[in-house]
């Protein structure tokens, strides 16, 4: 049986909270528990919203929670010129074109069909508008650098989610083109992504559900770049008491205050390990003693609730 290799994959934009904990324990299981491969990755391409310290600081979190790692650390930050050769050869088969449509253009497109699951879908403005890049350019308000958009392939798009089950979207109906490479010329989430994926060998991604409709994307871009997908298992994210992701509102639920206010990474460990249905109780224990019995079938289909405390 093929070794399974998966990913560790924080974003420096931010703290880790317990969501990012949990998703990030559930990942390190699935692999741990078949004796597979674990890459980290660093995803610190949004630029603007990368906070200094904040990629030693999650490295932190990680370790204090107990979460060890295969192999050098990759940034994305440092793979440009690949994500730039996997964009040119999309632009080169034409399933991907420039676009320089604002957000607020989108917003306000006469013909722009209905909101989709993440905002108003885009109508299609820039397809086979422009010749090449330098003529979007020219047509861009004051010569801006234009978006370059990845043009769905119409029809659905099937896989099976380990967590889910068979999963069906109709990318360009409900989801609609979307932006691979930004005006700042760096690589958005998607392509990059399903670059490194790729390049890494990733045979399984576990990640949070809110990333469900990422898979839909990505396959796409896995079969335009004629490269080998992943299996995906998407799993619920912990919300708030009131029914919603967790946020400010909720109170502070980064690892770095709890740790403060002197909260114990078995304790930690124990209390997600029993939300997720991995034991019968928030009894402290560390991430190696879940990882022999380790099953994702464990897990409930129902998000987890914060509810303030690590008691039962």
């Amino acid at each position: 049986m093929k070794t399974p290799i998966g990913r560790l994959a924080p974003s420096p934009t931010g703290v880790l909270h317990l969501g990012n904990a949990r998703s990030f324990l559930l990942a390190w299981l699935d692999i741990r528990a078949r004796n597979g491969h674990l890459l980290m990755r660093i995803e610190d391409l949004d630029g603007p919203r990368i906070r200094a310290g904040a990629e030693q600081a999650a490295l932190e979190d990680l370790r204090w929670m107990g979460l060890d790692w295969d192999g050098d650390i990759l940034r994305q930050s440092e793979r440009l010129p690949v994500y730039r050769s996997a964009l040119d050869q999309l632009l080169a088969s034409k399933r991907a074109y420039s676009c320089i449509c604002s957000r607020k253009d989108v917003e306000l497109a006469a013909s722009a069909p209905h909101a989709g699951e993440e905002g108003t879908l885009y109508p299609g403005t820039c397809v086979g508008r422009y010749e090449n890049f330098a003529a979007a350019v020219a047509a861009s308000p004051a010569a801006r650098q234009p978006n370059v958009r990845f043009q769905c392939a119409a029809g659905d798009t099937t896989f099976e989610d380990r967590f889910h089950g068979v999963t069906t979207y109709n990318v360009a109906e409900q989801l609609g083109d979307f932006v691979i490479w930004k005006r700042a010329q760096e690589a958005a989430y998607q392509l990059a992504v399903v670059v490194d994926d790729a390049a890494s060998g990733v045979t399984e991604v576990l990640r949070g559900n809110d990333l469900l409709s990422s898979a839909a994307r990505q396959l796409q871009l896995y079969a335009a770049l004629d490269l080998a997908a992943p299996t995906f298992a998407h799993v619920p994210l912990i919300l708030g008491a009131d029914g919603r992701r967790l946020a400010k509102r909720h109170g502070d639920t980064s690892l770095r205050t709890l740790r403060e206010q002197g909260l114990e990474a078995q304790q930690l460990i124990g209390w997600l390990a029993w939300q997720s249905g991995l034991q019968d109780s928030p009894a402290a224990c560390t991430a190696q003693q879940l990882a022999a019995a380790f099953d994702l079938a464990q897990v409930p289909e129902a998000p987890v609730i914060w509810r303030g405390s690590f008691s039962a």
